[in-house]
């Protein structure tokens, strides 16, 4: 009752999430370098910050990415890697850099709370600046009160700045020019401490100076130029404040908009964030205006609803059929609801353990309970099946449960451990599987726990006061007629003559279990395998890709070809596009890349949806390269996407071998959206400065740079409050930018002399995207794979590359999917081995006996029989969940065995003949390894079918691996661990009785029909 009392209590504040926090040893680093060439920028700003990163302990690789105004560096290392010290590191190094001015890298730490709880799209029928401002003033301060939200932030506005414009004629006429007025500003607003002055007994300090405030003041600024009188800046030039040029786009459903994106905090809930803020749309609404629109684009919470709710709804049913089955067993109602109350108690129990344990419910953690609820039953079938059975032979109440129990604890107590066991070479398993199922193994392994608790505790307590004992006749009598009812049982009449069949044809047995595990071994070859299954996603995601140079405006115009498509494609609820550098994390873009986000209708299916968009958009002429990705659905890892990266010294090798991949790659079937970040050289205008010249003029190299710069971009002279508003401050050069190289040329840049008198200006090619790994230039060409069976795609990729002739100096590796599934795959199939190993020494502990482990440890490789089986005939793909599934086996297969052989031995240790002991516990352990066996199957049907079609990713796969394995194992326990117990530990009592050593009777083959002759103690 207290522990029901607390979980009511506990219950409702567990947090709802998708997945369970997860901490990727990775970072990234960004360092915008407005202008820079990208080879520019991977000098003098990516190799300095690789070459500072490279003593960050843990450091496992690095990746960097260099493009025109943009270093991207992605660093990673070992699981286990403390991530808020290592990214405390990386900003110290990167602190102490000397890089290029307004160059300034910002540390972003790679973790699933890091990705957007609710996307909201904004927009309204008025002026940008004044959406952007209510949202700045209304929105984002109510959505940041909202318990458990990290951060709004606002993406795609564009920030006020103050523009001063020289006037190229009043600027020439005062003497002066553009260089002149980029110091305007850094001489003048300065307050600076000159001293203290002493007055009396005070000391007051000096300050020289006022900052500027006001953009008046701005204009009120005196020049002075070489020769002739002071000027103000407001006379030779414009000041005005306007809004940034546009680096991106964003529409939502075709209209303007911009993004409002929500994080949460580590500990916040998801849904519950999702819900306030749904809650709260009418009024935020109204305080944006007539015309506005504040539409979720993204959001987690149906998503994590339905996963949730679809798992609870399997798990009720499952409890449901484990009950059911437990009554048509027992057939007793009250037998029933005694075995059913640790169910409900063990949930509970794990339930609280998450919430103090600081863990989420989520699709892992909510699957490890659906998938315990057919196994914590089971413990307590077991000690009620004995509890009732020496009831029924008329035994005293008190004395006949504390026998049952005595009789069954140690093989329930052993059983469960080495079920718990299995779980811990979970930590064994690195990369996204450890991390994922670190959650689900510590839930199954409290649930676990607590049915042996409460199987042990509970169970024995509520019997005593519910179950009746046969009462009038006399004991033996009442005994005699129990165990007769027991030897005429169907179950009994059927199960007690194979069992006499196979300990006599012990190697006819034997051989026919072998061959039906090496036909089921040689039928693997037939599986499908994956990483993960994709079923389940709500959204998708475009990339679309223009030829290199692409100007913004032409991105646009080919993106509003792709939202053409999707405003007339049944099944998509929302989509938002962003053409350019608007990503809302720090990492910019290029302006020929758009993205979408695409949510689709709640019956709409993920996979057929992309397959249908892959197909309606290749029909587009003049869109460029289209992509269509699948959701990752917040978990930032996706189970499709397969990558070769190429690498080379050369830069000719290197384009050659990636060319030659590429299209090998595109080959291989079921491979789709094939590109690679192999990069055409671009031509650009290189201007090279005669310094002599530069120099004669009155003018350095720099000086001329900044004032070309400023003619295209402006140039940036800092960020002042000015009238109350923070904001940049930009020169721009006060001509239209040139259109042509001639015009360049021409450029004034110093009075009447133009940048062609002091400078060479050509058109050259160069690389628009620098990418090395661990220093190492490197291009990565990737594919999606489409079909169901990755493994197979995988060795199709493998053999297409293995039969390359690449040029010599180039070499390739296989990652994404491929390489994070035969990474999963290994480290699981370690984790297996080592669950065997601790299973063994459990059991070895248990029997303290090393034979006996081993018969029973059979049982495992039989399970992978009908683990197999069932795979093959539901056509379930072979993925890291299965394998989990796998892991589980090893655990569960052996409980029934143990409390066969654990009872086998006690009726030896009474004096019983080997085959005596076998016949008599098999068919006492028949009934209650039938009930376990059929009730967890039982509750793990609805999850293997799928019924809601929620959450299916990971537990589908796991409950058919487990129902299957549990199928196969438990027939063959029930007759060749027999048989092997007869082989191997009747061979002495049969070498004994040949030699005539013993005076134990030889072991009667048919008297297994029969009980043993006097009462066994143990059974009183």
């Amino acid at each position: 009752m207290i522990v029901t009392a607390f979980g009511l209590f506990v219950i409702p504040q567990l947090k709802q999430q998708l997945f369970p926090t997860l901490d990727f040893p990775a970072a990234f680093v960004s360092a915008p370098y407005p202008g820079a060439a990208p080879e520019v920028v991977a000098a003098q700003v990516t190799g300095p910050i690789e070459s500072a990163l490279q003593g960050t302990p843990g450091l496992e690789r690095m990746t960097s990415t260099s493009v025109e105004g943009m270093a991207t560096i992605q660093v990673e290392f070992a699981f286990g890697t403390e991530l808020d010290s290592a990214t405390s590191k990386m900003d110290q190094a990167l602190n102490r850099l000397a890089l290029p001015d307004g160059v300034d890298p910002q540390v972003f730490a790679f973790r699933t709370d890091n990705f957007p709880v609710v996307i909201l799209g904004a927009s309204n029928t008025g002026e940008e600046r004044q959406l952007a401002d209510k949202l700045t003033k209304e929105v984002l301060p109510a959505l940041q009160g909202i318990e458990g939200v990290r951060e709004a932030s606002l993406t795609g506005n564009r920030d006020q700045q103050l523009v001063i414009t020289p006037n190229p004629a009043k600027l020439a006429a005062a003497g002066l020019a553009v260089p002149d007025l980029m110091n305007v500003l850094r001489v003048n607003g300065i307050a600076i401490p000159a001293g203290a002055v002493p007055q009396e007994d005070k000391s007051l300090t000096v300050s020289i100076g006022t900052p500027i405030t006001t953009v008046a003041q701005i204009r009120e600024l005196w020049l002075r130029p070489a020769s002739g009188a002071p000027v103000q800046l407001g006379s030779v030039a414009t000041v005005a404040e306007q809004l940034a040029p546009a680096t991106a786009i964003t529409r939502t459903n075709g209209k303007p908009s911009l993004g409002v994106i929500v994080f949460a905090t580590p500990d916040g809930n998801a849904v519950g964030i999702s819900h306030e803020i749904s809650d709260m749309l009418p009024q935020l609404r109204e305080k944006l205006g007539d015309g506005a629109e504040l539409t979720p684009v993204f959001d987690q919470a149906p998503y994590v609803e339905k996963s949730i709710e679809g798992l609870t709804t399997e798990g009720l049913l499952g409890l449901l059929m484990a009950v059911i089955v437990i009554l048509v067993f027992l057939l007793s109602i009250r037998s029933t609801i005694v075995t059913a109350v640790s169910i409900p108690l063990s949930v509970v129990v794990a339930l609280i353990a998450l919430q103090v344990g600081d863990y989420s419910l989520n699709v892992l953690t909510l699957g490890a309970l659906t998938i315990a609820i057919g196994r914590v039953v089971d413990d307590s079938i077991v000690v009620l099946e004995n509890i009732k059975r020496h009831l029924g032979y008329g035994e005293d109440r008190q004395e006949a449960i504390l026998t049952a129990v005595k009789e069954v604890a140690g093989a329930v107590t052993a059983s469960t451990l080495t079920t718990v066991a299995v779980f811990s070479p979970i930590a064994l398993v690195g990369g996204i599987v450890g991390e994922l199922f670190s959650s689900f193994a510590i839930t199954v392994t409290v649930a676990l726990l607590a049915s042996l608790a409460v199987s042990l505790t509970v169970i024995p307590v509520l019997a005593y006061w519910f179950l009746k004992t046969s009462n009038g006749a006399a004991q033996e009598q009442v005994r005699a007629a129990a165990e007769a009812k027991e030897r005429n049982s169907p179950l009994q009449r059927v199960y007690v003559p194979i069992l006499q069949f196979a300990t006599r044809r012990r190697w006819l047995t034997i051989t026919g279990a072998i061959v039906v595990f090496m036909l089921t071994m040689a039928s693997a070859g037939l599986l499908k395998t994956n990483f993960f299954d994709q079923s389940g996603e709500t959204t998708l995601t475009v990339t679309q890709t223009m030829p290199t140079g692409t100007s913004l405006a032409a991105t646009d115009e080919a993106a509003k070809k792709v939202e053409a498509v999707l405003e007339k494609t049944d099944g998509v609820d929302i989509y938002q596009v962003t053409a350019g550098a608007g990503g809302g994390f720090g990492f910019g873009g290029a302006s020929n890349v758009a993205t979408f986000s695409i949510t689709l209708d709640e019956d709409a299916k993920a996979l057929d949806m992309q397959a249908s968009l892959r197909d309606e958009l290749k029909k587009l002429t003049g869109a460029g390269e289209i992509k269509v990705d699948a959701g990752q659905g917040g978990g930032g890892f996706s189970a499709s996407a397969l990558q070769v990266i190429v690498q080379a010294d050369d830069e000719a090798t290197l384009k050659t071998a990636t060319e030659q991949i590429r299209q090998a790659v595109s080959e291989v079937p079921d491979v789709k959206d094939v590109t690679s970040d192999l990069t055409k050289s671009a031509p650009r205008v290189q201007v090279t400065v005669d310094r002599q010249k530069a120099t004669a003029a009155g003018l350095t190299e720099a000086q001329v740079a900044q004032s070309v710069a400023a003619l295209f971009r402006g140039a940036p002279l800092g960020q002042y409050t000015l009238d109350g508003r923070r904001q940049q401050v930009m020169l721009t050069f006060g001509l239209p930018a040139p259109s042509s190289v001639d015009q360049l040329k021409a450029l004034p840049v110093a009075g009447p002399i133009t940048l062609g008198q002091i400078a060479t200006i050509a058109v050259v090619d160069g690389p628009t995207q620098v990418t090395r790994i661990d220093g190492e230039r490197s291009i990565t060409v990737n594919g999606t794979a489409t079909g169901s069976n990755l493994g197979k795609t995988t060795a199709d990729l493998t053999t297409k590359l293995a039969a390359l002739d690449l040029p010599d100096g180039a070499t390739y590796t296989l990652g994404g999917a491929s390489a994070d599934q035969a990474d999963a795959f290994g480290n699981l199939a370690l984790a297996v081995l080592a669950a065997i190993a601790i299973v063994f020494l459990i059991m070895a502990a248990t029997f303290k006996s090393l034979v006996q482990p081993l018969i029973l440890l059979i049982s495992v490789p039989f399970a992978a029989t009908g683990a197999i089986a069932a795979l093959l005939v539901t056509d379930t793909a072979l993925g890291v969940p299965a394998l989990i599934g796998v892991l589980m086996l090893v655990g569960i297969v052996v409980t029934n065995a143990i409390v066969l052989v654990d009872l086998i031995n006690q009726y030896r240790e009474q004096g019983a003949s080997v085959q005596e002991a076998i016949l008599e516990g098999g068919r006492r352990r028949l009934r209650p390894i039938l009930m376990t066996a059929v009730a967890t199957i039982f509750a793990l049907l609805p999850m293997a079918l799928g019924i809601t079609g929620q959450g299916g990713f990971i537990s589908q796969p796991l409950a058919v691996v487990v129902i299957g394995g549990l199928l196969s194992s438990t027939v063959l326990t029930l007759i060749v661990v027999p048989t092997l117990y007869s082989i191997f530990i009747g061979r002495k009592e049969r070498k004994a009785a040949k030699q005539g050593e013993t005076g134990q009777p030889e072991p009667a083959e048919e008297s297994g029909s029969q009980p043993l002759g006097e009462p066994l103690p143990m059974q009183r």
